[in-house]
């Protein structure tokens, strides 16, 4: 198994055509590959943020069962889940139409899927820097997995919707003991269908 937790350069290529001024985004990458920036969602990718824990629960299903998953990073205690442009439009309607989601105070099927915040056009995100030693930053922004290609097989809202159903429906386990490492898990990219 293998770990991309720092961008390739293909990968930063990608990220930047997400911006206005891609050239810009790589130069100030080349100077400091160390910084976080702020993108635009919309064009090259959809953002689906979750909390970290379900997120987690997410991950696993997608990697476990399912395709795998597109480019995730952690930033500030949530998970952000890469996906294909019109995801954000789209999955809030899917997730009601499957009574999944709660709405005015009332929980769907099992109330297990906790409010997604998905990002798309019109938005922006916080990506962590390029590079990163696999601790967080001060601010928890890092890559669980990093971009490594100029064109990322992104999950549409059919397959988040299929993983946060599964994340749902999965059974929690309750200890009084923390893991041994959160982090201990590694995704196989190249399984990526």
């Amino acid at each position: 198994m293998s770990s991309t937790r720092n961008v390739t350069s293909d990968g930063a290529a990608w990220l930047a055509s997400a911006g206005t001024y891609p050239r810009g985004t790589l130069a100030f990458w080349a100077e400091r590959p160390d910084a976080p920036v702020a993108l635009p969602c919309g064009a090259a990718f959809d953002v689906v943020n979750v909390p970290a824990i379900f997120g987690r629960r997410m991950l696993d299903r997608l990697w476990d069962e399912g395709p795998g998953s597109g480019p995730v990073a952690v930033f500030r205690g949530r998970m952000l889940l890469f996906a294909a442009p019109g995801t954000a439009q789209r999955l809030p309607s899917l997730l009601a139409w499957e009574e999944w989601g709660t709405r005015e105070g009332v929980s769907g099927r099992t109330g297990g899927v906790p409010p997604l915040i998905c990002h798309g056009t019109g938005d922006a995100v916080t990506v962590p820097a390029l590079t990163g030693d696999g601790a967080p930053a001060s601010g928890g922004s890092r890559w669980l997995v990093a971009p490594d290609t100029r064109h990322p097989w992104l999950p549409g809202p059919e397959v988040l919707l299929w993983a946060a159903v599964r994340a749902a429906r999965a059974g929690v386990r309750i200890s009084i003991f923390p893991p041994a490492d959160q982090d201990a898990k590694v995704y196989d990219v190249s399984r990526r269908r």
